[in-house]
């Protein structure tokens, strides 16, 4: 620091910052318009009354339209927590509403600290929230033995396995030490696990810290963007160190960490309703999108009360800091964004999905450019799956994949020729024209997500079963596509439960033979239930935590999963850069292939020669009884058996080395199943 900058302080980075050399702390706060800024620092003992309280000089202390200053470590007193109040005017018809009597946490702080006395319940009401407000707290560098961590990639072995740290292993039958339930080294402790299941890649549901009161166990309802949340830590002091130990280990084990992140929202809430922590209270026009005609009024696109507006340059600064200090800091592979069509909103709301410039600066970073990126690409008011995110190769998440597999396993009409797209990587969503040069693996390919049915509940279950939420079941789609298999719920007759779990083999098959970016569901490859719960966002209790008992009630199924992951790690002919075009041929069921309204049967037989890998013949049956296919290419001494989903096990899955001759050129195909053979 420069002489003027340990006087006044200086304007960037943002945030608070430890400066060794000049023994002392530095603040940066930005505010487009408060007319003034009181920083308050104070013990961990006592986060009532300040230590010291120093008001910003606006001609000394701000650099356009930053608030800044330096205080010596004599004058901090041995402050480890702060604060600020924020002054301007409280006028809600233009925006503003600004409140001193609110202690406001600094959006850049590195580290949350709730006291003991903390209200959500306060934050939303009127008056001074001293004592009852989030704080940021004063955390000086801390070195990390990171050894020889470096990032992790891949490319055809890519599965992602989407996971709720908390509810991975906070079942006490998790076989995890009980301190580590539910937390960060609870992950460790079953890398063993996720690497016999073959997955990867994990992609976490969010972890950034967010607001404990709020209810919303899957962790959507950010509070900062900063730092790990403390409750997934066995030590909430440590939450960092654990989280990095996570990290380094899955690395070490050959797993990426994909975070999964929400910048669309906050957990500030409706304007009226929700509590001023932060960002409501520093500068509510910069930071959220309000509706330009009564700006008193917030435009809300994500159904949670507020939108982010990421327009703005500031909003876009702090989601690129917070970025970058999440590879730089965590180590992490990549990000998921939640609802990222936000991205593409104008300061208006409107969409721009020319170039918006928060994509434009990530493409633009030689940081972030590198990581794996992956859009939500919708939001409450607009589906721009396979749109937008220009520039970039953008992985997205693919609901058509979702709903036009679910409708074909469950037997509707006219499903053939959508399935044959999804299956062979959706160039319908992105195209590989000369203009456009997309590619099959952008299209993140799922049956589950976090989001809806799981893959057991999906084949149980006709109707959501949401009563628990409270909200008198509305929460939650009604579009499920689901089917329950001849009886609502569960437990029911060995019958319907076999066929249960034919149907899920198929999903599970239909996913791993598909061209694209294939994600799983924790806790589907042994049958977990939510007890026909498609939204259990606010479920922090066994409908969520992972029964780990179902492991060894499911064998069979595990089996064939880990089966499916290992198959389709092994041969790089399927998951491939480029769509597979002419190495591909579409067979009916002993002829041409049909595409009429009730057709539901098909086969195909992809080349695996460009790549250097085996061929494949694929029969799919989706009719309720089995039909008798004709392998229409090769001759049958050149086929092998590897998966039968309609067979019982071990019959369903033929480890390398011991398939099985195909004897004659037909096979048997049961209803509702799939036959992968190999050429040998």
């Amino acid at each position: 620091m420069d002489a003027w900058e340990q006087r006044y302080g200086a304007s960037y980075p943002l945030g608070a910052h430890n400066n060794v050399t000049n023994a002392g702390w530095n603040f940066a706060l930005y505010s487009k318009h408060a007319t003034g800024v009181v920083l308050h620092v104070y013990h961990h003992d006592d986060p009532v009354n300040p230590v010291l309280s120093r008001r910003f000089d606006p001609y000394a202390n701000k650099t356009a339209r930053v608030w800044h200053c330096f205080i010596s470590e004599a004058d901090m007193a041995g402050a480890t927590l702060y604060g600020y109040s924020v002054e301007g005017p409280y006028d809600p018809a233009q925006g503003q509403r600004f409140d001193p009597a609110k202690i406001l946490l600094d959006p850049y702080a590195r580290e949350v600290h709730f006291p003991p006395e903390y209200s959500r319940f306060a934050c939303s009401s009127p008056g001074a929230t001293a004592g009852h407000a989030p704080l940021g707290v004063l955390k000086k560098a801390q070195v990390f033995d990171w050894s020889d961590d470096a990032p992790v990639r891949h490319d055809h072995e890519l599965v992602i396995y989407e996971m709720h740290v908390r509810g991975f292993t906070h079942d006490p039958i998790s076989g995890v030490a009980a301190e580590k339930r539910g937390t960060y080294l609870g992950v460790v402790e079953k890398i063993p696990y996720l690497k016999q299941l073959g997955v990867t890649a994990v992609e976490l549901l969010p972890v950034h810290q967010f607001d404990p009161q709020e209810g919303n166990y899957w962790g959507y309802m950010t509070l900062n963007f900063f730092t790990p949340h403390q409750a997934y830590a066995s030590d909430p002091a440590q939450a960092g160190t654990e989280f990095k130990t996570m990290v380094r280990e899955l690395h070490r084990a050959g797993i990426e960490v994909i975070l999964d992140v929400v910048f669309n929202h906050s957990s500030e809430g409706s304007q009226d309703a929700g509590p001023v922590y932060s960002m409501r209270g520093i500068d509510n026009t910069s930071y959220y999108l309000l509706n330009t005609n009564d700006f008193s009024q917030a435009i809300d696109i994500t159904g949670t009360g507020n939108t982010l507006h990421t327009a703005n340059r500031a909003v876009r600064a702090l989601i690129l800091d917070a970025l970058r200090h999440w590879v730089e800091e965590y180590h992490v592979d990549g990000f998921r964004f939640d609802l990222a069509s936000v991205f593409s909103r104008r300061s208006d709301g409107s969409l721009n999905t020319e170039d918006p410039p928060i994509i434009s600066a990530i493409r633009a970073d030689p940081m972030l450019s590198r990581c794996r990126l992956i859009a939500e690409a919708w939001d409450i008011a607009a589906y721009q799956l396979g749109r937008s995110f220009p520039g970039l190769a953008w992985r997205q998440w693919n609901g058509k994949y979702r709903n036009d597999i679910r409708r074909f396993v469950k037997s509707d009409a006219g499903m053939l020729a959508p399935v044959i797209q999804r299956v062979y990587g959706s160039d319908d969503l992105f195209p590989d024209t000369p203009d456009e040069s997309r590619h099959p693996w952008q299209s993140v390919n799922f049956i589950t997500c976090h989001d809806g049915f799981n893959l057991y509940d999906l084949v149980s279950y006709n109707y959501k079963h949401n009563l628990a939420n409270g909200n008198n079941n509305n929460y939650g789609t009604n579009d499920n596509f689901s089917w329950n298999s001849g009886f609502e719920g569960s437990p029911a007759s060995d019958d319907v439960e076999a066929l249960r779990r034919r149907q899920a083999k198929f999903f599970a098959t239909l996913l791993f033979i598909s061209n694209g970016t294939p994600m799983w569901l924790a806790g589907d490859e042994f049958l977990h239930t939510q007890g026909g719960n498609n939204n259990p966002y606010n479920q922090d209790n066994a409908t969520t935590w992972l029964n780990w008992q179902k492991l060894a009630e499911e064998a069979d199924f595990h089996r064939y999963l880990r089966g499916l992951i290992q198959f389709r790690r092994d041969h790089p002919g399927i998951a491939r850069h480029i769509y597979w075009r002419e190495q591909v041929r579409w067979y009916g069921v002993s002829g041409a292939l049909g595409l009429s309204q009730d057709d539901r049967a098909f086969g195909f037989y992809l080349d695996g020669a460009n790549e250097a890998d085996a061929s494949f013949y694929v029969m799919l049956n989706a009719w309720w009884e089995p039909l008798e296919f004709t392998v229409q290419h090769n001759s049958p001494a050149d086929w092998l058996c590897v998966f039968d989903s309609g067979a019982e096990s071990p019959q369903d899955y033929f480890e390398p080395g011991s398939e099985a001759v195909l004897a004659g050129n037909t096979y048997r195909v049961a209803g509702r199943s799939v036959v992968v053979l190999q050429k040998q």
